[in-house]
């Protein structure tokens, strides 16, 4: 017999299905209750089978298997000039035929561990829905590359020196880990609260709901699942064009076909090098390669970046580029290189001490100053302008809500439906194991700094001030990124603080920006994670161990 359904509002003594939303009731009031985004109310289930297996065998095999091949192909592949990133989604589609296959094949007699009383079965049931999300977040937590992996790369290929195997696994380890520490503090905020919706996260359930739920075909129309599968077969299809036939529709440029031997053409025209004036791509990956997908992002959000974008790089940076300014004509419009000043690429290596690996005021008083595209340098001064702006936005627009939402958790008030399934159907994650994981990854970074032969430069109290830095951003920027789908980072702050702080020292300078952008950024990803489970009801004490031993990994 299959495990009954839970649903709260019966539990409560109230009535779900009258009305006409979607089996809710009608009142303003309940429907509050649901949950006040209306996305949400309309994409996710307010039911839950507590029964259902989620941390089972399968999870664990084709969950692993899935987080390695994506941390090693995207990884790969984020050398490319138009990086390729292979998401989660592909893992959410291709694990459900295995995990079919595997309930029809394996056995489903229990497994003892010698020694122990402890026993699992390698077969718990038909492959459900629980299963499928945990395996999707497993492969998620590993879909994105190890941005220190950056560090040691840099060292390699353009300091040409050596790192300690150790010190380097310890910084890729610790980066990715820090954050979680302190994301516990911040589920009340970030995950409880049913103002904070995560967008990406409704593409997925609105997918494992096309996947898993039975669906009728209405007359001369289509299912989800039918539709799903007509666009990925399609896409599919259609990606061996600029994949391997034709790659140059990659981004074509009008302007550059036109004009081919003028400079200016090329400035205005490419969409690598220059404005990007006439320029287009028919290749997906090249359109969501580095804002990600524009289809899980709301209407406002993308209207304001395209507001912001055509008046940063059509009006600003071509009156500022044309009117020489700075000397801007001597740099390319558009680089992320550093330039002599008579434009040619600046070599490092001059202002670089090679005994002690530090700044030699020497080398730069003969080399001269660093010189940075126009477009560089406006990247870098919006950057430091968006970070005041998430904060003084975060203050006016969701400090009244962060108030309450503080004083609810210290009365602890529940929140809307899917906050009072979870709380009343699953253990919670103690806050003690967040701060000993804390504790431990802290002491971890210190021991990778300061040890070593202090190859990485920075010291202890760095590693503590770039955690207190992500720290304080992780509540603002995670609030833009629950309601807009869009990430601020740390990365040019860090930089700059750092580089005021402890001068002249190379890789305590990107250390440090990888302790406090990565950790702040890893906590987003974990409470996205976690909320993506606490709409489809995975027990948060699985979701805690998948994260994490995914992350070890």
């Amino acid at each position: 017999m299959e495990p009954q359904q839970v649903e709260l509002s019966h539990l409560d003594g109230r009535d779900a299905r009258p009305g006409t939303n979607g089996g809710r009731t009608d009142s303003a009031e309940e429907e509050v209750d649901d949950c006040p985004i209306e996305e949400v109310r309309l994409t996710v289930p307010i039911t839950d089978n507590p029964a259902l297996p989620a941390l089972t065998f399968r999870t664990w095999f084709l969950g692993l298997i899935s987080c390695a091949l994506l941390a090693f192909s995207n990884q790969f592949f984020g050398y490319r000039q138009n990086p390729l990133y292979i998401s989660s989604l592909s893992v959410q589609i291709v694990v459900l035929p295995l995990g079919k296959l595997m309930a029809a094949c394996l056995p489903t007699k229990a497994v003892r561990i010698r020694g122990t009383k402890w026993s699992f079965s390698l077969n718990p049931g038909p492959f459900n829905l629980k299963e499928h999300v945990l395996i999707t977040i497993f492969a998620n937590t590993g879909s994105n590359s190890v941005y220190a992996v950056g560090i040691i790369t840099i060292v390699k290929a353009f300091y040409h020196r050596e790192i300690h195997p150790l010190a380097a696994m310890l910084l890729t380890q610790t980066t990715q880990l820090m954050g979680y520490g302190w994301a516990g503090l911040f589920r009340k905020f970030l995950v409880d609260s049913p103002y904070m919706w995560w967008p990406a996260n409704l593409v997925q359930v609105s997918l494992f709901r096309a996947l898993h739920e039975k669906e009728k075909r209405p007359k001369g129309g289509t299912t989800r699942l039918q539709f799903f599968l007509t666009v990925l077969i399609t896409s599919f299809a259609y990606y061996i064009v600029p994949n391997y036939l034709f790659p140059t529709i990659s981004t074509i440029s009008l302007v550059c076909l036109v004009w081919k031997n003028s400079v200016t053409a090329q400035q205005i025209g490419s969409g690598v090098y220059g404005l990007g004036v006439g320029s287009f791509g028919l290749d997906w990956a090249t359109v969501a390669g580095f804002l990600g997908t524009p289809l899980s992002t709301p209407a406002f959000a993308i209207v304001n970046i395209m507001a912001g974008f055509f008046l940063i790089v059509y009006v600003i940076v071509p009156v500022a580029y044309w009117t020489d300014a700075y000397g801007a004509k001597r740099f390319p419009i558009i680089s992320s290189h550093v330039f002599m000043a008579n434009g040619s690429r600046y070599d490092v290596n001059r202002v670089l001490d090679p005994a002690t690996f530090q700044f030699s005021q020497a080398g730069y008083d003969g080399a001269g100053q660093i010189n940075l595209s126009i477009f560089f340098a406006f990247t870098y001064g919006l950057s430091f302008a968006t970070l005041a702006a998430t904060l003084s936005h975060v203050a006016l627009y969701h400090g009244g809500s962060i108030w309450e939402q503080t004083k609810a958790t210290v009365r602890a008030q529940a929140g809307d439906v899917h906050t009072r399934l979870m709380k009343r159907n699953y253990a919670a994650v103690p806050q003690w194991w967040f701060q000993v994981m804390l504790v431990l990854v802290l002491g971890l970074s210190v021991f990778t700094c300061e040890g070593f032969g202090r190859q990485l430069q920075l010291p202890y109290w760095g590693v503590l001030l770039a955690a207190g830095l992500a720290f304080f951003f992780t509540l603002p920027i995670g609030i833009i990124t629950a309601t807009t789908n869009q990430q601020p980072g740390l990365n040019v702050v860090t930089e700059l603080i750092i580089g005021y702080l402890y001068p002249g020292r190379p890789l305590a300078n990107v250390a440090f920006k990888t302790y406090g952008y990565i950790s702040m950024s890893q906590a987003i990803m974990f409470l996205q994670d976690f909320k993506l489970g606490h709409y489809m009801k995975i027990p948060p004490r699985s979701m805690f161990i998948v994260q994490v031993n995914d992350d070890d990994d």
